[in-house]
C-alpha cells in the first residue's frame, strides 16, 4: 500500500524542505558534516602507482576500538577477525594462556580467562543492519537487488566520467562536474524504468543544481537526525566505497598542490539522490516503518552483550600481538649479550629498502658474506624526484605519496646527446604504432575479421606465453627500445635540452648548488658518515609479474609504487661527483678516494640483483665487483630457498627453485608471483647490531638508525613522520583486507577487470570499484598467510626526543595514542619499554596498562 502515489516535486516543495533542513541544521553545520564524512574515506591510488593505504586513515582521530565500534554501527562489521579464527589460534598454541592473561590485563578487562576461552567457542552476537542506505532497507522490505542495481548505475557513470583512456568513445559531459554530468546522463537512462522506477527520469531535472544543496534536500526528505548526520553521510559514501576512495584520491592530489577537488562531494550527492528518489517512489508503510526503525537503532548505544563481545575481540587481538612482541623483544635484548665487534673496514656495503622482503635478502647476504655490511633505508634514498623515462610524455613520482617531488629527472643515452634524441623519437613512434595496432585489433569494425584472418599467426606466441617462456606483453621499462641501448640508458642530473623534455615540463635536473646538501643529508640519514667500503651498493627494489593489474603494488611503496632503480641511480650519481666529495670533506664526511658508489635493483619475485653502470666502476675495483656479484648470486640462492616453503616448492633443488620463480614472473596465469609484504608486523629503527642475529622471517621493516649521530634528532623526526607512517599504511592495508575483504579488499583476483584504463579493478563485469588486496595475496587456499596484527614499532632513541616528536605531530600522536600501532623504545642497555599512556613508558615485562 502506497502512502503517496504522487512523487512529483514542485519548486515550492524543494524550498520548503530546504527551509526545514536549515531549521534542523544550518548550512554551515551541514557542510561541516559533509566535509567530515568525506574526510573519513581513505584515498585509492590508481593502478599505475598502486600504493598501500590505511583504509581507516580517516578514522585515526578515533581510538582503534572506537573506530571499530563506529564501523560496526555503520556497516554491521567491526575491525576484528571472526571468533573461530581466534579460537583456532588458541587451540594451535599460537596464542598461549600467558598471552591471553597478559592481554586481559593490558585491556583493563575484568573478565576471567575461562570466560574468554569459553566465549570463543560460543556464537558471537550477529551484526545488525547498521546505518543502511534506502536501497538496502528496501531489499529487506520487498526483496530484489536494489543495492547492487544502484551501485551498478553509479559505478558505470563514474567509470565513464573518470576514464583515463580505456574508452574508445569518451563521455560527452566530462567538461561538467561529476554531479552535473550524472544529471545529464540520468535523464536518458532507461534502466530505472525497467526496474519499475517510472518517474525517475522526469524527477532528475527537478533536483537542485548544486550538490551541497541537493544533499541538504535529501537529508531533510529522509528525516536524518542531526546527531546521526555525519554517520549517515559516511555510511552513504561507504556504500559506494571504491569510487568514493578514488574521488578522495583526486582531492588528496589537489590538496598536495594547494588546490581543491569536490568530486567526492558530487559522488555523495549522487548517492543521496538515488536514496531519496528510491524512497519516494517505493514509499510504503513497511518501508517507512523499517527506515525509521533503522535510524532509531543506529542512534542507540551498543547493548551490554555487544560491548562484552567487543571486549573479547579486543583481548584476542592483543593476545596475538603480545605473542609476537615477546619474540621480537627477546631477540632485541640478546644483542647486548654479544661482545662488541671490532671496527674494521667492510669488504662492501649494501643499502636496501626497509621493505620486509629486503630483510630476508639482507640476512642471506650477511650469511654468505659476513664481511659485507648491510644497511636499511627508505627505498627512495632520500631524493625527492619525478622520473621521466626516455620518450615518455609524463613523469612518475618516485617519493612517498605523503610528499611532492622537488626535481624532475630525465633519462638519456649516456654521453651521447644525439643518440638520446634519436632513440627518444624512435621510441615514441614505436609506442604510438603499438597503441594504434592494439586499437585496430580491439575496434568493433575489425576485431572478428582480424581473428579470422590472422589468428593462426599468433599460435607460437600463445604457446610460449602459456608455458611462461616469453612475456605476454612487452616490458614497460624497455618497450620501444633497441636492445643494444638498454644498458646505456640512465638518469642525468643535468638539465636536458628542450627537444628531450616533456611538453609543458621543460624544467629538469638538480642544480649543482643543491648537490652537496642532498648528499650530506642522505648520508647522515643512512648513518653512513665514516668507515666506507670500497664498493657501496644502493639497492632499490621492484617486482616482475605479468597479467597483474596490481603489479605496482609489489614495487616500492617509498617510490610511489615504482621500482627503486631511478632513485638509487640518481643518488649514486650525486655521491660519485668529485666536487660533491670535496665539499663533503669540508663538512666532516670523508669518503676515501677508492670508494665507489654503485646502484642496483633487487627483483623481489626472482631474488636477483641487477647492477647498473658497472662499466663506470674504476678498473682497480674490478676484483671487488666480481666478489660482490658472486655474493649477491649466492644470497639470491639462499633467499629463494627460504621463500620456497611459502611458495609451496620447498622440496625442489636449488636449480629447480630458481627456474620455478623465473617462470612465475612470466606466467600470465600465476595468481601469486610472490607474497609481497604479507605477514608484516614490525618496524625496527636501530643499529643493525640489534637485529643481526635475529631471524625476523620477513616480517619486519628494518631501518638503520644511530641516535648518537643524530644532531637535533632531525633524522628521528623524519623516521617517525615518514617511514613509520608508510609502514603503518602498509600494515593496515593488509589488516583491513583480511578482516573485511568485501569492503576493504578486492575479492577474487581471477575475476578482476581493469576499469577506466588504470583507475582500478572491478570484481567481475560490474559493481563497485574494488580497493585493497585480493584474497590470493593474503590466503593460500587453506589458511591466511597474513596474520592481521597492528604494527609493533621498536625505536632505539631517547625517551624525551620521541615524546617531543609525538607532541609536535598530530598524525604521529593519533597513531600512537589511539592504538593504531604499538610503540616500543629500546634502551641503551637493550631493555625495551612500551608507551602505555601519554608520556608514560613501562618496561616490556610490566607494560600491561590499558590498551586503546
Amino acid at each position: 500500500m502506497r502512502i503517496n502515489d504522487s512523487i512529483a516535486m514542485s519548486d515550492a516543495d524543494i524550498a520548503t524542505h530546504e527551509e526545514t533542513t536549515t531549521k534542523k541544521m544550518d548550512a554551515a553545520e551541514l557542510n561541516q558534516c559533509i566535509n567530515a564524512a568525506c574526510g573519513r574515506i581513505a584515498p585509492l591510488w590508481p593502478l599505475k602507482h598502486f600504493v598501500a593505504v590505511n583504509p581507516f586513515f580517516g578514522l585515526c582521530d578515533y581510538s582503534f576500538q572506537d573506530a571499530s565500534d563506529t564501523l560496526a554501527r555503520i556497516t554491521g562489521s567491526n575491525l576484528y577477525m571472526p571468533r573461530d579464527y581466534y579460537h583456532e589460534q588458541l587451540v594451535t598454541g599460537r596464542i598461549s594462556r600467558e598471552d591471553l592473561q597478559q592481554a586481559i590485563i593490558r585491556c583493563g578487562s575484568q573478565l576471567d580467562i575461562s570466560i574468554v576461552e569459553w566465549s570463543l567457542s560460543a556464537e558471537a552476537p550477529k551484526p545488525k543492519l547498521g546505518m543502511a542506505p534506502v536501497s538496502e532497507v528496501l531489499e529487506r522490505v520487498e526483496g530484489g537487488l536494489w543495492s547492487s542495481f544502484v551501485t551498478e548505475r553509479i559505478s558505470l557513470h563514474c567509470a565513464a566520467y573518470f576514464d583515463l583512456g580505456q574508452a574508445i568513445q569518451a563521455m560527452p559531459w566530462r567538461n561538467l562536474s561529476l554531479y552535473a554530468s550524472w544529471r545529464k546522463a540520468a535523464t536518458i537512462d532507461r534502466s530505472p524504468a525497467m526496474m519499475g522506477l517510472h518517474h525517475f527520469r522526469s524527477e532528475i531535472s527537478r533536483l537542485p543544481d548544486d550538490p551541497r544543496t541537493a544533499i541538504a534536500w535529501a537529508v531533510a526528505q529522509l528525516d536524518i537526525p542531526e546527531a546521526g548526520m555525519e554517520r549517515y553521510l559516511h555510511a552513504s559514501l561507504l556504500s559506494i566505497g571504491g569510487w568514493a576512495a578514488w574521488a578522495r584520491y583526486l582531492r588528496w592530489q589537489a590538496e598536495l598542490t594547494g588546490g581543491q577537488n569536490d568530486s567526492i562531494v558530487d559522488l555523495l550527492a549522487i548517492r543521496l539522490m538515488w536514496d531519496v528518489l528510491l524512497f519516494k517512489e517505493k514509499k510504503s508503510v513497511a518501508l517507512v516503518a523499517r527506515w525509521r526503525e533503522m535510524l532509531a537503532a543506529s542512534m542507540r548505544a551498543p547493548s551490554s552483550k555487544r560491548q562484552i563481545a567487543a571486549e573479547i575481540d579486543r583481548i584476542m587481538l592483543n593476545a596475538m600481538e603480545i605473542g609476537f612482541q615477546r619474540s621480537v623483544i627477546a631477540g632485541l635484548s640478546k644483542a647486548n649479550e654479544k661482545p662488541a665487534r671490532p671496527a674494521v673496514r667492510p669488504a662492501a656495503q649494501a643499502a636496501f629498502c626497509i621493505d620486509v622482503r629486503s630483510e630476508v635478502f639482507r640476512r642471506s647476504l650477511e650469511t654468505v658474506a659476513p664481511s659485507v655490511q648491510t644497511i636499511g633505508f627508505a627505498g627512495f634514498f632520500g631524493i625527492f624526484i619525478e622520473y621521466v623515462p626516455l620518450g615518455a610524455s609524463t613523469g612518475h613520482s618516485h617519493v612517498p605519496v605523503l610528499f611532492n617531488p622537488a626535481y624532475r629527472i630525465y633519462e638519456e643515452v649516456k654521453d651521447d646527446e644525439q643518440q638520446t634524441v634519436k632513440e627518444l623519437t624512435k621510441r615514441r613512434q614505436r609506442i604510438a604504432l603499438s597503441k594504434a595496432w592494439k586499437g585496430f585489433k580491439l575496434s568493433a569494425s575489425s576485431c572478428f575479421s582480424f581473428v579470422e584472418a590472422a589468428g593462426l599467426m599468433y599460435a607460437p606466441k600463445l604457446l610460449t606465453d602459456s608455458f611462461g617462456w616469453s612475456r605476454p606483453v612487452p616490458d614497460p621499462f624497455t618497450h620501444g627500445l633497441d636492445k643494444q641501448v638498454i644498458d646505456r640508458i640512465g638518469p642525468t642530473l643535468a638539465q636536458v635540452p628542450e627537444a628531450q623534455s616533456c611538453p609543458h615540463h621543460a624544467d629538469s635536473g638538480i642544480p649543482p648548488s643543491d648537490w652537496v646538501g642532498h648528499a650530506e643529508r642522505i648520508l647522515r640519514a643512512m648513518s653512513m658518515t665514516d668507515n666506507f667500503g670500497r664498493l657501496v651498493l644502493l639497492t632499490g627494489h621492484g617486482s616482475t609479474s605479468v597479467n597483474n593489474p596490481h603489479a605496482t603494488g609489489l614495487d616500492c611503496g617509498a617510490c610511489a609504487g615504482q621500482t627503486g632503480e631511478a632513485s638509487a641511480r640518481v643518488v649514486v650519481a650525486l655521491l660519485n661527483q668529485p666536487a660533491v666529495r670535496r665539499d663533503l670533506h669540508e663538512r666532516g664526511i670523508v669518503i676515501p678516494e677508492d670508494t665507489w658508489f654503485l646502484a642496483g635493483l633487487h627483483d623481489t619475485t626472482t631474488d636477483e640483483v641487477r647492477l647498473f653502470d658497472t662499466d663506470d666502476v674504476p678498473k682497480q675495483l674490478a676484483p671487488d665487483l666480481t666478489h660482490l656479484r658472486e655474493w649477491l648470486d649466492q644470497a639470491g640462492d639462499l633467499t629463494r630457498m627460504q621463500r620456497s616453503a611459502l611458495l609451496g616448492i620447498s622440496g625442489l633443488s636449488d636449480q629447480a627453485v630458481e627456474a620455478n620463480v623465473r617462470e612465475r614472473s612470466r606466467d600470465w596465469s600465476q595468481l601469486r608471483p610472490e607474497w609481497a609484504l604479507a605477514n608484516n608486523a614490525a618496524f625496527i629503527a636501530a643499529p643493525r647490531v640489534r637485529t643481526a642475529d635475529m631471524d625476523l622471517g620477513g616480517r619486519a621493516f628494518l631501518h638503520d638508525y644511530a641516535w648518537q649521530n643524530d644532531s637535533g634528532f632531525k633524522i628521528l623526526e623524519l623516521i617517525m613522520t615518514a617511514p613509520m607512517v608508510v609502514a603503518n599504511w602498509i600494515n593496515m592495508q593488509y589488516y583491513g583486507s583480511v578482516v573485511d575483504n568485501p569492503r576493504f579488499g578486492s575479492g577474487n583476483k581471477v575475476l578482476h577487470n581493469v576499469v577506466g584504463g588504470a583507475i582500478g579493478v572491478l570484481e567481475g563485469n560490474g559493481g563497485d570499484l574494488r580497493v585493497g588486496l585480493p584474497m590470493q595475496s593474503l590466503h593460500n587456499g587453506k589458511r591466511w598467510v597474513h596474520e592481521p596484527l597492528r604494527l609493533s614499532v621498536f625505536i632505539e632513541a631517547p625517551e624525551a626526543a620521541m615524546e617531543d616528536i609525538i607532541a609536535r605531530h598530530e598524525l604521529v600522536r593519533q597513531l600512537v595514542e589511539n592504538g593504531w600501532l604499538h610503540l616500543f623504545r629500546i634502551g641503551e642497555t637493550g631493555d625495551v619499554y612500551r608507551r602505555v599512556a601519554t608520556a608514560q613508558w613501562e618496561m616490556s615485562d610490566t607494560a600491561l596498562s590499558i590498551d586503546t
